[in-house]
């Protein structure tokens, strides 16, 4: 048996040049199979069919790129309407999210993103919901829109941090996403993702091969005391995904304002 101790091990040049280019072949792919997709959004009829196609084109690039998807939990999504919450630590996330949740969930995106020709025209073919950030007015308009999805019976997905950073940890909550669900009375499931930071983080250009695990934890119902308030259900939700993380919680300081804090909960 050869001792690990004395097998030859890649040089650091070797290291990075292999890197670079699993990157470079990971973002071309990414972008053939999005050229993909956008054609297909176009031209399916249907609401449910752009989501399923789109979701198939994602699920086939973490294939192709040879990320490993370990998923846990999906049963606990409930079949009725529900809010999902999750993470935020990749520029990945969303691509993440709608590969692998069910066709039936609308995404909570930040305004900024219908503008962006080819990402905005994408968004909007699958049914996202757009939300103004910065503006206080509009911010309360998109925050009385999604009440009204909510009610309505939409199943809705958000990153309730409302952005990510280089640094490990489960950053502050914004309130959004748990008003909708309090206001709406639909079950809250927190999500939990882990290796996206370590595949593309905050502030690195190139992917890196590494293994996604998608933990769906016990979803908050409607008859949990937790629902008594917005805040106690996301300190509920935040309990939960802090279990399955292994991430340090790094909430800390007073909340944002309202408007905003609800404009902020979408995905980035």
């Amino acid at each position: 048996m050869i001792d690990d101790n004395t097998a030859p091990r890649p040089t650091p040049v070797a290291v990075r040049v292999g890197e670079l280019c699993y990157g470079l072949y990971a973002w071309a792919s990414f972008a053939v199979l999005l050229t993909v997709g956008i054609l297909g959004v176009l031209v399916l009829p249907g609401l449910h069919r752009r989501r399923r196609w789109i979701s198939a084109v994602a699920r086939a690039w973490f294939a192709v790129a040879g990320i490993r998807v370990e998923r846990q939990g999906f049963d606990r999504i409930p079949d009725r309407h529900c809010i999902v919450v999750a993470n935020h630590a990749s520029y990945l996330d969303g691509v993440i999210l709608q590969a692998f949740l069910p066709p039936r969930f609308s995404f909570v995106i930040k305004g900024e993103m219908n503008s962006v020709p080819v990402a905005g025209l994408l968004l909007r073919r699958i049914g996202s919901h757009f939300v103004e950030r910065f503006a206080v007015g509009a911010s309360a308009r998109d925050a009385l829109r999604l009440l009204r999805a909510a009610a309505a019976g939409q199943s809705l997905a958000f990153f309730p941090e409302g952005t990510f950073h280089p640094q490990p940890g489960l950053h502050p909550f914004r309130p959004g996403a748990f008003a909708a669900a309090a206001k709406a009375r639909l079950p809250v499931v927190p999500l939990a993702i882990r290796g996206s930071r370590l595949i593309l983080p905050a502030r690195r250009r190139l992917p890196r091969p590494a293994r996604l695990e998608l933990h769906v934890a016990e979803p908050i119902m409607p008859g949990d005391p937790a629902f008594a308030s917005s805040a106690t259900l996301a300190d509920a939700a935040r309990r939960r995904m802090l279990a399955v993380l292994g991430e340090p919680d790094l909430a800390a300081g007073p909340p944002a304002p309202a408007a905003l804090d609800f404009a902020d909960s979408g995905l980035n």
